[in-house]
Formats: C-alpha cells, structure tokens, sequence
C-alpha cells in the first residue's frame, strides 16, 4: 500500500535531502539515537525544541534526531516508509493513520502503560483503527463558530446563544451582512468547513461503520444545499471573486466577516492581530443537534523501530501533564489529556471569554469517520461540489 502511494508521487529534490539526511547509521558515543518526526509551525518549534532538550538531560543515553518537516509532510512520510527510512516516532493524525495502520507500518499502543483513562474517549477512539491504539494524542480538533462583537453591536444583533439553530443562525447571517463590504458568515471549500453542516443534519461522507458514502443521502444533501445557499442564494458569504486573495481568517481580522468558522489554531492569531472584541459560539443546531467532527493528533511508533523501549519512553514523556500543558499555553491546541484541557494553562483568562466551549463541543463532535482511501474520497468530493458551490 504505502509503496504504491510513494510510486504515484513526484519525487522532490528536497524529498530525497530528507530521505538521505536520516538514513545514516548514527553513532553518538553510545548513545541510542531516536529519529522524531514533526510538522509544526515556528511557534510550535519552539514550545517542542526546550522539550526535546529537557528529555535528552533526563535521559543521557537517549540522543533525539528530531526532523522537522513543515511542507508536504505525509508525502514525505510516505516515502520514508517506503524506503525503510521511518522514524522511530511520528506525529500523526487520524486522517493518515489508517493508511498505515492498515499497512502495518505502526506499533500497536494498546497494550502498553499508556493510562487511557487520562485522556478524552474520543481522542482515542480517533487514532484507533479496527479496536487497536496507534498514537497517544497530543491534541483534538473541532470547529467552532468566531464572531466580531463589534459588528453585531453596531448592527444591534444579540450575540448568539448556545443553542441556536440553523434558522437562527442564517437570521442572525442575514443581518450581519452588508455585502460587498461585510459578510454574515465565512465560506471555504474544503471539506473539513462543510461537514459540520451535512453532520449536524444527520448525514456525511462515510457511514460509521466505514461500509458505505452518504454523501447522496438526503441529510447528507440538506446540509450541502443549505451550505452552497450561504453563498449563492442568501449571499451572506464571500463568493470567490468577492474574498479575492484573501483567506478568511485574514477577512474576519480585517472586519469583513461577522462569523467565521474554524478551529482552536486560530487563537493565538486571533489574541495578537485582532483589532476588536470577539469570541466564540458552538456551531448551531440541525435535525440530528449540533455535530461537528472531532479530529485529533498524537505520537506514534513505527513497527520497524529498532528502539521501541525508548521510543514508548519518549512518548510518555512528551505526552506527560506538565508537557502538554507547556504546548497548550501558546493557545494553539485543545489538549487531548483531560487535566491539561481542564488547567488554568487552557481556560486562562485570555481570549476567547468562553474558551470552556472548545471542551463542551467535544461532547457532542463525532469523531470523522476515516477510511484507508478517505483521502481520495475527499479528493472527489472537491471536484463534485467546485460546481456547486461556484
């Protein structure tokens, strides 16, 4: 599988480097070299590297070649997989880690001293594949809707509650916007920013069970008509000609979008640039309530490590309390442990004033059902809704 996968790729000079660079017998004075590879932005570097560091004096014999891959990074992972290159530990999502799950290219984490009870339910049951554990989470993902309160005091619109629905929500839209130079609601096409609403309907991609697509089914439909409609019947959402160049988030600091849905990540953005008062709300209700997907990220092994023992000490560590809660204080992540996500490090005081909503959602999100080919099914889904929501 993942052979096959690495022989569709173009294969990048600056791939190869990365190949090269790390399939090197290291010797370090005796010490066991333990490769780690990351994607992450600078700020998330620079939590990680102190990290790496304070490991390395807690365990002298243990040397980390950490390899910091920010662009194309499954690419990359895929093609050190195929070569017999990986890495002893991986950060990975659930959106990947069937693929090599599946492939058996991963250690089994289930049965090892991890304490599962740390963490939320659903932070493992997303980096599971078939009942077995793959990765200890790190962080979950959900969406949540950040509106400008500025722009619904000046247009008199009560804030939104946490149990509006869709009706209420496309009002509450509509009122806001003042098109061309504001708009209700943001608009993007991946498919990560429409599931919610085929989700909260009752519908989706994959069934549960990962047997069947409903993205035909009449829920899944509802949802998707009632998305493109934001934009092309309502028009409380920027079309393409209308966002230009500019992203949402870059709208939305610009005073241009009202509400804008998205994720934790945009946080600390959000607290540094934005020149107004803001904050969040769940995503509003539907038939089936209100559903959005829930994705995580953790730390994985690979079956071909030659240094599991480390490698599992390793992961304990960065996944400890005390480390989790340094990665959450940048704002950046919703913590996958439960203490960490429930510490003052996460609901801090700071913007947004009801950060305790990013937790709530996860009682209620729906952990994305992924199949080995998901991503070509995703791929697919691009091309079928560029029409309809153009």
């Amino acid at each position: 599988m993942l052979k096959k996968i690495a022989a569709g790729l173009i294969i990048a000079g600056s791939i190869l480097l990365c190949i090269n660079a790390f399939s090197h017998n290291y010797q370090n004075d005796g010490k066991t070299i333990l490769t780690f590879a990351s994607w992450g932005s600078k700020s998330e570097i620079d939590i990680l590297k102190p990290i790496l560091s304070e490991f390395e004096k807690e365990n002298p014999d243990i040397k980390i070649e950490f390899m910091h891959i920010p662009q194309n990074y499954f690419q990359k992972i895929h093609l050190l997989f195929a070569s017999n290159t990986a890495p002893d530990v991986i950060f990975i999502n659930n959106l990947y880690l069937p693929v090599y799950a599946n492939a058996g290219v991963l250690e089994d984490l289930s049965g090892t001293e991890i304490n599962k009870m740390n963490y939320y339910p659903k932070a493992l049951n997303a980096l599971s594949w078939k009942g077995k554990l793959y990765a200890v989470p790190r962080d979950v993902s959900n969406l949540v809707i950040y509106y400008n309160k500025n722009i619904f005091d000046k247009a008199k619109v009560p804030y939104p509650k946490d149990d509006w629905t869709m009706d209420e929500f496309l009002k509450t839209a509509q009122s806001l916007t003042r098109s061309p130079h504001i708009f209700g609601i943001s608009f993007e096409e991946d498919l990560l920013f429409y599931l919610p609403y085929l989700m909260s309907e009752g519908g989706g991609v994959l069934s549960d069970d990962l047997s069947k697509n409903i993205t035909d089914t009449g829920e899944s439909q509802k949802g998707l008509n009632f998305y493109s409609d934001l934009r092309k019947k309502y028009h409380v959402a920027p079309l393409k000609s209308e966002s230009a160049s500019a992203t949402m988030a870059q709208m939305f600091l610009q005073g241009r979008l009202a509400m804008h849905l998205s994720g934790r990540w945009l946080v600390p953005k959000y607290r540094e640039e934005a020149k107004f008062d803001w904050d969040i709300v769940r995503f509003p209700k539907g038939m089936a309530g209100s559903i959005v997907p829930l994705d995580a990220s953790g730390w994985a092994i690979s079956k071909s490590s030659k240094h599991k023992r480390e490698a599992l000490c390793f992961i304990k560590y960065l996944s400890s309390e005390e480390n989790i809660e340094k990665m959450t204080q940048s704002g950046l992540i919703v913590p996958a442990r439960i203490e960490a996500a429930n510490s003052e490090y996460f609901l801090d005081g700071k913007k947004p004033e009801h950060a305790k909503i990013f937790l709530d959602v996860i009682e209620t999100s729906k952990p994305t059902p992924v199949s080995v080919n998901y991503n070509e099914i995703t791929d697919r889904m691009k091309t079928c809704t560029e029409k309809l929501f153009n």
